[in-house]
């Protein structure tokens, strides 16, 4: 990460700024803290994201004592320029409890609002699952089986999923596509291709029409 352009930010009386926190993959938001110059400077300097921590008033590194250290991919400002948004991969859990965001508690509204968000999260949980017990996780036991097998549950997830399509049968479209889905993921994993892999495909091929 090259150097961070400090005049863009403004920074408030005490020399902080607020920088809320997104995964990469999922687009979740994972967490909000601050960070001052020197937590930023930090940040470019390892790639790896340093806040401020307002109460113990010290520097602190994410993840240093739980190893849930979080990968600074980019640093956006808003148009205020008060505001940083950091991109980031995380190693674990971004919250003290465990839970993957600190945001996992619903105040008002309807719960769960942010359905675009869990392929993302899915393939998070999908690369947990490929390492337990075929017995007791599907997706081991199929991973287990070797590609072929999971090229061909994405062979024939893709037929059901065009015949529900030709048919015009909307629910068993529905039902199959999701199965796809998944196996895509799945297959993504027996080939080690990310996610954002296939994602920076999809973006490249956006900018191309674009142009």
């Amino acid at each position: 990460m090259s150097g961070i352009d400090m005049s863009l930010i403004k920074f408030d009386e005490k020399g902080l700024v607020p920088v809320v926190v997104q995964d990469s993959t999922s687009a979740e938001v994972l967490m909000s803290a601050w960070t001052n110059e020197e937590a930023l400077k930090l940040t470019a300097a390892s790639g790896e994201l340093t806040l401020w921590s307002r109460s113990r008033k010290e520097l602190w590194k994410k993840g240093k004592t739980s190893g849930n250290v979080m990968k600074v991919l980019e640093l956006r400002i808003d148009c205020d320029g008060d505001t940083l948004l950091a991109i980031v991969e995380p190693a674990g859990p971004a919250c003290h409890t465990g839970k993957r965001t600190c945001f996992y508690r619903s105040l008002w509204g309807k719960e769960d609002s942010t359905g675009a968000t869990f392929l993302g999260r899915l393939w998070h949980y999908l690369n947990i699952r490929k390492s337990e017990s075929p017995e007791e996780s599907y997706t081991a036991r199929l991973l287990a089986k070797g590609p072929s097998r999971v090229a061909q549950k994405v062979g024939e997830e893709g037929v059901e999923t065009a015949i529900a399509a030709a048919t015009g049968d909307r629910d068993g479209f529905r039902y199959e596509a999701a199965d796809l889905l998944y196996h895509l993921l799945v297959a993504c994993i027996s080939s080690g291709v990310t996610f954002n892999e296939v994602l920076d495909e999809l973006v490249s091929r956006h900018k191309k029409d674009e142009n």
